[in-house]
């Protein structure tokens, strides 16, 4: 049999087209390989591929497209759904497809959460009867139907009904597709037609879709048949609007809960979500980051395990079960004053939930590693699980989690881990005692998430951007990171000197070698309990702000991978170039003035030595910013050690450029924020306006073609690796190709009214979003909507005047009015997601809104080392129970189109 394969596709010159599938004659080769085939050009709208089968197949052929782009990257069309039996009715089979591209809006209604909970409905049966022979099948895509409705088709000629109104040929719904066979043969060709919607109660046509006529131009013959895959129906696709509430797990607050919220808090949220019309639940990252013991470990970024949860989680009451219903009692009393306090109490909560897991596991340890549901969840997670559980005993044992510091076990081996954590071992209880709280923490997540899909309701987790320097992710595979970087961000008017996460930075290369499947596997974890997920920095995806492990803030920093300046450059441009003027800090007595005054003399013999020309070099032992950290660490009570701290860091600072490592000298990174140091300015006038021209190229012009092949190796890989919604958090400095990459691959952005990434505005319209994005008036990361307002009176005066089209003076204080006139706003955008921190939601009611909007800041990022702590005011049952809110919400909700 032959197979004629014509894929409707125009492409530019230098581009090629291929297929991949599950036969030989396809690429197939094993399980984990396909090699793709290269097709023909026919003409400007077809590529085409014959094959010849060898046997006939007795599963259905599966099969999708790749594009090979001008400069060699790759990319997949969207989706894995097409499929095709093969009878040995028929010797030839023609197939006409149309590429899916990633960035059709419909391609998120086929994602597991559209097609699992929101859009769900039980199958049609029915359709137009099948004819006896078949000489085509038509199959098209319709995500947004209602429930009594169909796909319909009607055209030209009588197998198409001749534009039938009255009774169009109905399709039948199989899987992904609507699908019809019939007759065609005896017609004349070309054929026209269009699909439709059809009401099967009422039996009428709805109406027909957009756009021209459809035309068939591949005849009937006989022992032929043509399968046509249309794509979507030409209906409206952005019609579809949902309203989500944003909040930590740790911030919900139960009756039921110890100290802060948990995952079984969830189902309350669930409960509330449901009653005010919400169909979204969006959650920080809930993975353990316990590495410290102490409250820094409330950062939720900062995990030592992309896979495991976090014990915080527990609900011990849930844990212990029917079994033990007195071992709770005894912790009433600490849970009411935990519960009673304003914040969560972070090292209480986990001293509390240790000490009682542990007694329940020392109680149960027996039965419960016999236990068949577990043993089940051992096996599925045995890969993360096993290296998780002997790190976090061995981090105990050690007392660090810095594995460099470790006695024994401090370079990972399976074999010595498997040793460790074999049943016989000395230390297996200990060791065991893990994989108990991860099966509990699992079993309350899921039981959370069942509940909140029973509910309509789906879950959304999000994604670190990077891992804790000392993870059990570095520690099991440090080859996938620079531990010689630190991730971070480039300052912002939040953070002036920029942040430092800490995190090693990643490894691309060496990830790509076996095609991201760290990341595959991380995305895979997440399916578990999410059904769409934020990546958090998408940006690292394009670049990371990389700082050397020698510093310590953000602005030491530059992006990685990124197009150096070369040395020939300068002398291109006629640029005077001294390497070590540009590349070391600047000091000369007058910069010492600036930052000592009249302790200069004092200091300048503790901590400089003459270079000489009347410059100074920073003494080695504190040269670099991780060496003044160090030094002055317990130097924090003379007023001069503090000052000088402060001084030496700016000092260090004050360069133009950096050196690449292994360049000799010939490729450099501009400083961010150049201009604003005293090296610049003490350039003159000619050479600040040559290096400033070099820089505005550097940071906003030759980067960005880079930038996007860079996240084009990456984002539509990964992101075909999952059916979760994906949504990006695309803030900060944006590069100019991220919304063209975002649209590409059908990632949702992140769109912020105070963050406009229009720089010529100072406010986003929420009215103005694109509609593969999610608004959002505030995030974790700043203000509620009423710290806000009370932060920049000439700000928010603008705000009320031009974007809330009030006349006058702005309140001081945020009004619930003004609080609820900016939560419409963002419920009537075009944006397919409007999503809001609950604080946000409740600010709009006098009566159960916070009294000090202050307390209700979840982090600071300005703020090294904050204390993630809040905590809602009010029980969720209390929260449950306010009807005049609840009922105003979800009238705000349903008016809105969501």
């Amino acid at each position: 049999m032959k197979i004629h394969f014509y894929l409707r596709f125009s492409t530019k010159q230098g581009q090629d087209l291929f297929i991949c599938g599950n036969i030989p004659e396809l690429g197939f080769q094993n399980k984990m390989t396909t090699q793709p085939v290269l097709m023909s050009y026919k003409n400007q709208d077809f590529w085409e591929l014959t094959v010849e089968l060898a046997s006939l197949p007795v599963d259905p052929v599966q099969y999708y497209y790749q594009l090979r782009t001008e400069d060699g990257n790759i990319i997949h069309e969207w989706g894995y759904d097409r499929e095709i039996q093969i009878s040995p009715r028929h010797d030839a089979m023609q197939i006409f497809d149309t590429w899916n591209h990633a960035g059709e809006y419909e391609n998120a209604f086929y994602t597991a959460p559209f097609q699992e909970i929101l859009l769900s409905s039980p199958p049609r049966k029915g359709g137009t009867k099948t004819p006896k022979t078949c000489t085509h099948i038509f199959k098209i895509k319709a995500p947004l139907l209602h429930g009594n409705e169909a796909v319909c088709i009607s055209g030209s000629g009588p197998a198409f009904g001749d534009w039938s109104m009255e009774d169009p040929l109905v399709l039948k719904k199989e899987g992904n597709w609507w699908a019809i066979e019939l007759n065609i043969s005896g017609n004349s060709f070309p054929l026209y037609y269009k699909y439709g919607v059809y009401d099967v109660k009422h039996k009428s046509l709805v109406q027909f879709e957009n756009g021209p006529n459809r035309t068939l131009l591949a005849d009937a013959r006989e022992g032929r048949l043509s399968i046509l895959h249309d794509g979507f129906i030409h209906l409206p696709n952005s019609t579809w609007k949902g309203a989500g509430v944003s909040i930590p797990v740790f911030s919900l607050r139960s009756k039921d809960s110890l100290g802060t919220g948990e995952f079984s808090d969830i189902r309350l949220l669930v409960d509330w979500a449901h009653k005010t019309g919400f169909k979204l639940i969006q959650i920080l990252p809930v993975n353990d980051t316990s590495a410290t013991g102490t409250w820094m470990d409330s950062y939720p970024y900062g995990a030592i395990s992309a896979f495991a949860l976090h014990p915080l989680y527990l609900n011990l009451e849930e844990m212990a079960g029917k079994k033990h219903p007195a071992f709770f009692k005894k912790l009433k009393k600490i849970q009411k004053q935990l519960n009673e306090m304003p914040d969560v109490d972070y090292e209480s909560v986990m001293q509390i939930k240790a000490e009682a897991s542990k007694e329940l596991f020392d109680t149960e340890k027996e039965s419960f590693l016999e236990d068949p549901d577990f043993k089940i969840f051992f096996e599925n997670n045995k890969s993360w699980l096993v290296p998780y559980a002997a790190f976090c005993y061995l981090k105990e044992s050690n007392g660090t989690v810095d594995f460099r510091k470790w006695k024994t076990n401090g370079k990972y081996a399976k074999l010595s881990v498997d040793r460790l954590a074999a049943p016989a071992s000395k230390q297996y209880d200990q060791i065991a005692y893990y994989y108990f709280v991860q099966y509990h923490l699992y079993r309350q997540l899921k039981k959370s998430v069942h509940y909140a899909h029973e509910n309509g309701i789906i879950i959304k987790g999000d994604i670190p951007i990077g891992v804790y320097r000392y993870s059990c992710d570095a520690w099991v595979s440090p080859e996938l990171y620079h531990m010689d970087m630190q991730a971070g961000a480039p300052p912002d008017p939040f953070a002036v000197k920029g942040q430092n996460w800490g995190f090693p930075t990643y490894n691309w290369e060496r990830m790509a070698k076996d095609s991201f499947q760290w990341w595959k596997n991380r995305f895979a974890q997440m399916a578990i309990y999410f059904d769409a997920f934020r990546i958090d920095h998408i940006l690292g995806f394009f670049r990371i702000w990389s700082i050397p492990i020698a510093q310590t803030e953000g602005i030491m920093g530059h992006f990685e991978h990124a197009i150096p300046v070369h040395r020939v450059e300068f002398d291109e441009r006629n640029i005077y170039f001294d390497k070590d003027r540009y590349t070391k800090p600047f000091i000369n007595e007058a910069v010492l003035w600036e930052f000592f005054g009249p302790d200069t003399e004092t200091v300048k013999s503790l901590y400089f030595e003459e270079s000489g020309q009347g410059k100074f070099n920073i003494k080695e032992f504190v040269n670099t910013q991780r060496k003044v950290t160090d030094y002055f660490e317990d130097k924090t009570t003379n007023p001069l050690d503090i000052r000088s701290r402060e001084a030496l860091m700016n000092l260090i600072s004050n360069v133009i450029l950096f050196e690449v490592e292994e360049s000799e000298g010939k490729q450099f990174h501009f400083r961010f924020a150049m201009e604003s140091t005293s090296s610049f300015r003490y350039l003159d006038w000619h050479l600040q306006n040559q290096l400033r021209d070099l820089y505005t190229n550097y940071f906003y012009r030759r980067q960005d073609a880079f930038w996007k092949k860079e996240a084009m190796k990456k984002l539509p890989l990964l992101k075909r690796s999952t059916n979760m919604l994906v949504c990006g958090e695309d803030l900060g400095m944006v590069p100019s190709c991220v919304p063209d990459v975002m649209k590409q691959t059908g990632i949702l952005s992140l769109e912020i009214q105070r963050m406009p990434k229009d720089i010529s505005r100072e406010f986003f319209n929420p009215a103005t979003a694109p509609y593969l994005s999610v608004v959002t008036p505030s995030t974790h990361d700043m203000s509620t909507i009423r710290g806000w307002w009370e932060e920049d009176r000439s700000k928010t005066q603008k705000f009320f005047n031009e974007e809330l089209g009030q006349w006058g003076d702005a309140p001081y204080f945020c009004d619930a009015w003004i609080n609820k006139a900016i939560v419409q706003q963002h419920l009537h955008s075009p944006a397919m997601w409007s999503i809001f921190q609950l604080q946000d939601l409740l600010g709009m009611d006098e009566n159960i809104r916070r009294e000090n909007p202050n307390d209700e800041r979840i982090n600071v990022p300005a703020v090294p080392n904050y204390y993630w702590r809040y905590r809602m005011h009010m029980y969720l049952e209390d929260l449950i129970k306010t009807k005049p809110f609840n009922e105003q919400l979800r009238e705000m909700v349903k008016s809105s189109g969501r």
